[in-house]
């Protein structure tokens, strides 16, 4: 199975709370590769410095659509316009969002490890 083709539309998932001011909408998802495109909002200031740095088993692209975003492991401020490619096993964050808060475009592509596929529950497929 692969992502469902679909023209422009209004995506029917709901934002979903991954902790608190840090929630996530899943655009796309190819449930057999565990693959998905979801966006994800950081209220201002919100701090993940309790989920730790993170490393995926796959490959992974980010956009910054809006807002800034402090890496506080590379001690960097990243802005709209600003997109990263990340490779399996790069570590990355934790992150403090900016004083508008931070939306990002993510890709994460086929998933060798099933602790990181999304939970059923934070998509629907038409």
């Amino acid at each position: 199975m692969a992502k469902t083709e679909r023209e422009f539309h209004t995506p029917a998932n709901p934002w979903i709370e991954r902790s608190p001011g840090n929630d996530a909408q899943v655009l796309s998802v190819d449930e057999e590769t565990g693959a998905f495109t979801r966006l994800s909002r950081l209220e201002p200031h919100t701090d993940t410095t309790p989920q730790g740095v993170q490393a995926h088993a796959c490959w992974e692209e980010v956009y910054i659509v809006s807002g800034s975003i402090y890496d506080i492991g590379l001690d960097a401020w990243f802005h709209a316009g600003q997109y990263a490619v990340r490779p399996p096993g790069m570590k990355h964050g934790p992150w403090k969002a900016g004083p508008d808060g931070t939306v990002m475009l993510e890709w994460r592509y086929a998933m060798t490890d099933d602790r990181e596929r999304l939970p059923r529950d934070h998509y629907v497929t038409p």
